[in-house]
């Protein structure tokens, strides 16, 4: 059976604290043993007690309680098995009573009655069995807990690939019909197009694959994504992008951002010189602010935002929970989206 670590540690400071208690008491008892007395009690009573605990912790508790979930039969051999050990330690101790059985008490010497001894081994055998209870339920605990942190880390995860694989579904075919147009009239703008949507492309499935990456890297993907989002637009689209602070330095979760900037596309003017995209973002090294202001496309009665910002929104709620704050207005004319994270 694998251990996991914490349950190693919980092993090992049982029975640290055992050979403590032992060390203390030859230390301090003031009797002469036999070397016979030290075989029986520390060799042979120590392997009985150690057998105790392990059975009950990798056999009884396992196969009684937890899978077949026989709580009568479990407690019967707990008291079987008590009393097995504790009967074969007095029979022991019967058998060999100047070693195990006598003591000195106030100057003059004593013998244990083979009952007082019996009891007394049922206490130290109990001790072992409710430990090794106590100790298995623990690591139990332990173990559900270590699990349950990594399914919901799992679950987590495959919420957030969810999430990103809806983003931007019909990027890639309106991206090639704008290219396809291109290169029909065979513009000399078809290269660098194509050029362009294999960077993002290569930004979307490879690098944004990690938990964080540069902010560089997604101002790039942003970049890259504005200027292919211009071909689309004949009578030009007016973007001002404008970047404050330490961008370089900080990191981000991949593909945040985008669905700010996709929205003020789909649904804004961007044709409008007098009323340009304002896109800005200010970096220092612990907030990063973001913010897109658009005019609104009058003649667009699709509700603002669409499916992004529900889904960045969720994004946001699972990797940066009580770090992030998205403040979103809708006035008559334009439409900002304000956002803040603590990175």
């Amino acid at each position: 059976m694998k251990k996991s670590k914490g349950t190693l540690i919980l092993h090992g400071i049982f029975w640290a604290f055992i050979i403590l208690i032992i060390a203390l008491d030859v230390f301090f008892d003031s009797q002469v043993k036999s070397v016979k007395h030290f075989l029986l009690s520390l060799v042979l009573f120590g392997i009985i007690n150690i057998s105790l605990f392990y059975i009950n912790y990798l056999i009884l508790i396992p196969q009684l309680i937890k899978k077949r979930k026989k709580y009568f039969l479990y407690m019967l051999a707990f008291v079987l098995l008590l009393g097995a050990a504790a009967l074969i330690k007095t029979v022991v101790a019967v058998l060999n009573p100047k070693d195990m059985m006598d003591y000195i008490m106030e100057g003059k010497p004593k013998t244990l009655q083979a009952d007082q001894y019996f009891f007394a081994q049922l206490f130290l055998c109990g001790f072992f069995l409710v430990s090794s209870c106590l100790i298995k339920f623990a690591a139990d605990w332990f173990s559900n807990e270590r699990i349950q942190r990594n399914l919901e880390s799992e679950r987590r995860e495959m919420e957030l690939q969810f999430l990103k694989s809806q983003l931007n579904p019909h990027f890639l075919f309106n991206s090639l019909n704008n290219i396809y147009s291109l290169a029909y009239q065979k513009s000399d703008k078809t290269a660098d197009a194509i050029m362009k949507l294999s960077e993002i492309m290569r930004y979307m499935i490879y690098e944004s694959n990690t938990p964080t990456v540069a902010l560089s890297k997604e101002v790039d993907y942003l970049t890259n994504y504005i200027e292919l989002q211009k071909i689309r637009f004949k009578d030009g689209a007016f973007i001002e992008l404008t970047l404050n602070g330490e961008i370089d330095d900080q990191k981000i979760v991949p593909l945040m951002l985008i669905s700010f900037v996709e929205n003020a596309f789909k649904h804004g003017v961007v044709n409008d010189p007098e009323n340009p995209v304002k896109i800005n973002i200010i970096a220092n090294q612990k907030i990063l602010h973001f913010s897109v202001i658009n005019k609104k496309n009058q003649q667009n009665k699709d509700a603002q935002g669409g499916i992004g910002l529900p889904n960045v929104e969720r994004r946001l709620q699972l990797v940066y929970p009580d770090r992030y704050k998205l403040n979103v207005v809708n006035s008559a004319t334009h439409y900002t989206c304000e956002l803040m994270i603590d990175i």
